[in-house]
């Protein structure tokens, strides 16, 4: 049954739900890091296809050898792109069924607690892909004369 909330409820539900919402703007910064990095993937792999129609036999080994390291850097990103996600999505139910526990009188604090676990363990898992994907891109840097 529903019960009337008074406003020092609502305001303590609110304040629960600073913190995950706080979480939501890192990620969002984190999935645009992560989408400007595949789009520069992207823009690299067609600037590459391109150099190898022209190319000769050995150049066009080299370019495939960097094509499939910008494929492979191409799935860990969508990897950590989808994690990051699923990790929002997992935050906003959080905020919800506070909201929603609040205003049915429900006890929804055992599944607020252990999908919060479950953002930051997907969370993390992103990070670390993230981390790989640099490392990879890292090991593919080449600077001063080739």
């Amino acid at each position: 049954m529903a019960t009337e909330l008074q406003a020092g409820d609502i305001a303590h539900v609110i304040q629960l739900s600073v913190a995950p919402v706080f979480l939501l703007t890192g990620i969002g910064a984190m999935l645009s890091v992560l989408s400007q990095r595949i789009g520069r993937v992207v823009d690299r792999a067609r600037l590459l296809e391109d150099r190898l129609a022209k190319a000769d036999k050995d150049g066009a080994a080299a370019l495939h050898v960097e094509l499939g390291r910008l494929a492979r850097r191409a799935r860990l990103i969508n990897w950590s792109i989808t994690l990051c996600t699923s990790c929002a999505l997992f935050v906003c139910t959080v905020i919800v069924l506070l909201f929603v526990g609040a205003f049915l009188d429900l006890n929804f604090s055992v599944a607020c607690g252990w999908l919060f676990i479950a953002s930051m363990i997907i969370l993390i898992i992103a990070l670390l892909i993230f981390l790989k994907e640099i490392r990879l891109a890292i090991s593919s840097l080449r600077i001063g004369p080739h």
